[in-house]
């Protein structure tokens, strides 16, 4: 890792890192993080119904999608948004594009990755992203990949949360205070015009994580009063000298 604060978050579409982690990425970029946001496909085939609705083309949809983006983006101070453009339902990378991701991780050299949850019935797209993103942070690691390359540590991957947490099989061990830097995920969640339904749903499931993180640092016996937090699950081990 270099001194520098960085951050990677692998997003399926153009909206995932919106919902999942805008205030994660609003709250480290306050922190003089430079987080980078990946996004492998745009979501037009399979989460721009609304537009598809309105009688839009793909390309329109797609411009639509990017520009929502690169809005919400702006918003959460975003450092750097890349779009693959892979295309969606189903998501599928090629080993060259698996290495054009290694080669961006490389890149940015995380201190922590984001991405979904190991498991999605309902979005196949997310699983496999995640997949994708422990193969490459893999890769990356590899001192024979590219050899002269400087390789990547050992950041943590942080699984955020999907739609239907009951059924991912997804269980948070770490909660984060975004209040401070709620106002900047609501404004970037209101620019994702496609996808209106899902305004309110992700207000209240940044309370209803307040709740867990209030309970979880104190609770009555003087726990931080948290009003909106996201809640995320560890991959791999952590490592630290006090608990």
């Amino acid at each position: 890792m270099t001194d520098k604060k960085t951050a990677l978050v692998i997003s399926a579409h153009a909206a995932d890192f919106v919902w999942r982690c805008g205030g994660a990425i609003a709250l480290h970029a306050k922190q003089g993080y430079e987080v980078t946001v990946a996004c492998l496909s745009f979501g037009e085939r399979g989460e721009s119904a609304r537009l598809w609705k309105e009688g839009r083309t793909l390309s329109e949809v797609k411009a639509i999608r990017k520009a929502e983006a690169e809005n919400a983006a702006a918003a959460l101070g975003v450092h750097d948004l890349q779009f693959f453009d892979l295309g969606d339902y189903p998501l599928h990378l090629e080993r060259d594009d698996k290495f054009r991701l290694v080669d961006l991780i490389r890149s940015v050299q995380p201190r922590f990755m984001l991405s979904h949850s190991q498991y999605d019935p309902y979005n196949t797209d997310h699983s496999y992203t995640t997949q994708v993103a422990m193969e490459c942070r893999m890769i990356a690691q590899a001192w024979g990949h590219n050899p002269g390359e400087k390789v990547l540590g050992a950041p943590q991957l942080y699984l955020f949360e999907p739609h239907q947490t009951e059924q991912m099989g997804w269980k948070p061990d770490t909660f984060l205070d975004i209040t401070e830097v709620w106002d900047q995920k609501r404004a970037a969640i209101e620019c994702m015009e496609g996808q209106h339904h899902l305004w309110d749903f992700y207000t209240n499931v940044a309370e209803n994580r307040a709740n867990h993180f209030r309970r979880n640092s104190g609770g009555q016996a003087g726990g931080r009063a948290a009003k909106y937090a996201e809640g995320f699950q560890s991959i791999y081990p952590r490592c630290v000298d006090e608990l």
